[in-house]
């Protein structure tokens, strides 16, 4: 039985997240900056909310006779008693006999063209603590994309408009990029996992690292430029974000619509209609917060009965990145025409240059990692590099076609049939106007 460490690397960030933004909510308000104050406060307060929310709802404490549990998660301290639950489960595993034992059957990933089918014993106790690392691997990427991002995006801003990085500031912001890169992590572990759920997936130390460094540098950047440009266009910052988040919120029903399939009912079965709808909004609430600051490795799909799509599809990965490099050149050109004063004393071009260097290296150690350390590598229809191939020689054609329609339309004017026609034409016109009286007494 594997030792829970996602488990407490969860709830250490969850209550060191929530310690720094109390105490910095504190000092705001004794400071007199009442926006500050109620802002930090809300971006807190709410993901923690829902955080408890995710974790009742997964283990399904409102249809047992749990009310102490379910105090607790009033109480915003749910994932303090998971994290004992878990410790408690693991430490008196194999102290007792489990009474009840299932056998799961997996692949392993296919070497040197072989595949083995594993059969595996699953007890009581891993499966109980099975279901608390899911349970803490999607709280974790709801903290991190509903709370963590937006704080540091409004600390990041006050720090610019106050031109002071305090201690408590740049603490919380560190403990706040790291809750959304371990959010973000735990999103690609959670896409391979449902993706390939008929194999052994095991992900090795050299590709958390790449993610760690995809991950880290995307969200970095993205965070920086939306600061740098709603500090000096405040108006146009809602605009911005409100057509990234809604885009992205309505993006999966409009492809629900478009397929024209029935209504979801097995989101889960006590629900009525109104609460599977509650679900799925929140569902694509949250694929929206993710996508505001980096790629969503996991696409929702409402038309399947996963509600996840199991494709691998390339071409929308190639077509978020360049959109979002363009996006971000975009507002980092605007940031650089309207500046202020408070960037005096910035070098502008190369903190220009430094944001667009850094996500083209996040760009590139997501290649190196679908192309080298992805674990289900072999399972690949297509490699990302073959994929990349594809595209371009596509973009070279269309380039290229209009070109080849002018060079076929101008070989077939020059042509040795078009050449023989137009000199008999020529001969004809000419015998025509040699003979005048001919050409009118054929007329007549």
């Amino acid at each position: 039985m594997k030792f829970p460490g996602s488990v407490l690397v969860s709830l250490v960030l969850f209550l060191s997240e929530m310690t720094a933004a109390l105490c910095l909510s504190v000092a705001y308000r004794a400071a007199g900056d009442r926006m500050w104050h109620w802002l930090t406060l809300l971006f807190a307060l709410l993901p923690c909310a829902l955080v408890q929310l995710s974790l009742v709802f997964i283990h399904r404490d409102v249809s047992r006779d749990r009310p102490l549990v379910l105090l607790l998660h009033l109480l915003q301290l749910g994932p303090l008693v998971r994290c004992v639950e878990a410790f408690c489960i693991y430490f008196h595993a194999g102290r007792v006999e489990d009474p009840y034992v299932s056998i799961t059957k997996k692949w392993q990933v296919p070497k040197d063209g072989y595949s083995e089918e594993i059969e595996k014993e699953v007890g009581q106790a891993e499966h109980k603590l099975c279901v608390h690392r899911s349970a803490f691997s999607r709280a974790s990427v709801i903290q991190a994309f509903l709370g963590s991002a937006p704080q540091l995006t409004l600390q990041l801003y006050i720090c610019i408009m106050q031109q002071e990085v305090t201690a408590a500031r740049s603490t919380f912001m560190m403990l706040s990029l790291l809750s959304i890169v371990y959010g973000a992590l735990r999103c690609n572990i959670l896409a391979i996992k449902i993706k390939y759920d008929d194999y052994d997936v095991r992900v090795k130390p050299v590709a958390y690292l790449c993610i760690f460094l995809w991950r880290s540098l995307e969200i970095a950047t993205r965070v920086t430029v939306l600061v740098l440009f709603s500090s000096v266009l405040q108006i146009w910052t809602l605009p911005v974000v409100l057509v990234n988040f809604l885009g992205f919120c309505f993006y999966p029903w409009i492809l629900f619509w478009h397929s024209k399939s029935p209504f979801p009912e097995i989101v889960e079965k006590e629900f009525s209609r109104v609460g599977t709808t509650i679900v799925l909004c929140l569902l694509t609430f949250l694929y929206a917060g993710i996508n505001m600051f980096c790629w969503s490795a996991v696409q929702v799909e409402l038309s399947v009965p996963d509600l996840i799509s199991k494709s691998q599809n390339w071409t929308q990965m190639t077509v978020y990145y360049v959109l979002r490099l363009v996006e971000n050149a975009f507002l980092l050109m605007m940031w650089y025409i309207y500046r202020t004063d408070i960037y005096l004393y910035v070098c502008a071009p190369l903190l220009f240059l430094r944001l667009l260097l850094c996500y083209c290296m996040a760009v590139f150690f997501m290649l190196v990692f679908y192309q080298f350390c992805h674990p289900c590598k072999k399972l690949f229809s297509s490699s990302i590099t073959e994929a990349l191939l594809t595209c371009s020689k596509f973009l070279c054609f269309s380039c290229k076609s209009p070109k080849s329609a002018v060079l076929t339309d101008k070989a077939v004017m020059k042509s040795p049939e078009n050449s023989d026609e137009t000199r008999s034409s020529g001969k004809t016109m000419h015998s025509q106007k040699g003979n005048p009286h001919q050409s009118v007494s054929s007329n007549a």
